[in-house]
């Protein structure tokens, strides 16, 4: 069964007398154990499709399922909790809490949820993320790349099934996105997650089972995830 699947789903906002189909009708679905990415240009539809498919917003039409359960005409408070316990996010603005430390944003999450990740697992998240020296620090203190490495921990820590990464490695140097994209694969891979990383960065396709294409609104998967990232660089 799909971790995540999108059933005939659109967006349309309301622009005075104008109608602006952000997302075109999509049907969609993620098993557990993949790593997908989304690409395209710039209002192209690409965050538009991960906050439908996260929950954050709803659909003008269609259905959206997480683990097979119809979200879609949920209560926000019943969207709230399920995204809790089966979604981490990863958003570009990093979204910390800026009078929280580093080791207090993960404490906050001990108490809206159980079950998050192990200290052994804990200790080799921060380690690989090199953030293990950073626990006192506020996001003032944090460069751009530290505030997202940290941002990627809470995701993760939370042991979601489904990981949704908007541009993660965009603050990152290479060999860093490098390091996330190789832990984002082993989530997928070895803990049966499924993991959606919205990127312009085709160098990090290579880790991709599939590769999905928004261009104007409209989702259409590439041919083969075999593809050399350099077969999208004119796109």
């Amino acid at each position: 069964m799909a971790l995540l699947q999108l059933i005939n789903v659109n967006k349309v906002f309301k622009s005075g007398q104008t109608e602006i189909e952000a997302l075109k009708t999509t049907s969609f679905a993620a098993e557990g154990g993949e790593l997908i990415a989304i690409i395209g240009p710039s209002g192209s539809g690409k965050s538009t499709f991960l906050t439908i498919a996260g929950g954050l917003q709803s659909p003008s039409n269609g259905e959206v399922l997480i683990n097979g359960q119809d979200i879609t005409h949920l209560k926000e408070k019943q969207r709230a909790s399920i995204r809790l316990q089966e979604i981490g996010f990863v958003l570009q603005s990093s979204n910390l809490v800026p009078f929280l430390n580093v080791q207090q944003q993960l404490q906050l999450l001990d108490k809206v949820k159980k079950n998050n990740m192990e200290a052994e697992k804990l200790k080799e998240l921060y380690d690989s993320l090199g953030i293990a020296d950073l626990m006192g620090s506020f996001p003032s203190d944090l460069s751009g790349g530290q505030r997202q490495r940290v941002a990627i921990a809470k995701a993760l820590y939370t042991n979601p099934s489904i990981i949704l990464a908007d541009e993660p490695t965009a603050s990152l140097d290479s060999d860093r996105a490098f390091e996330v994209m190789e832990m984002l694969k082993k989530a997928a891979t070895n803990n049966g997650k499924t993991v959606i990383v919205v990127t312009h960065d085709t160098r990090l396709i290579q880790y991709c089972d599939k590769v999905y294409k928004i261009t104007d609104g409209q989702l259409k998967q590439e041919v083969s995830n075999a593809m050399e990232s350099s077969s999208f660089s004119n796109h």
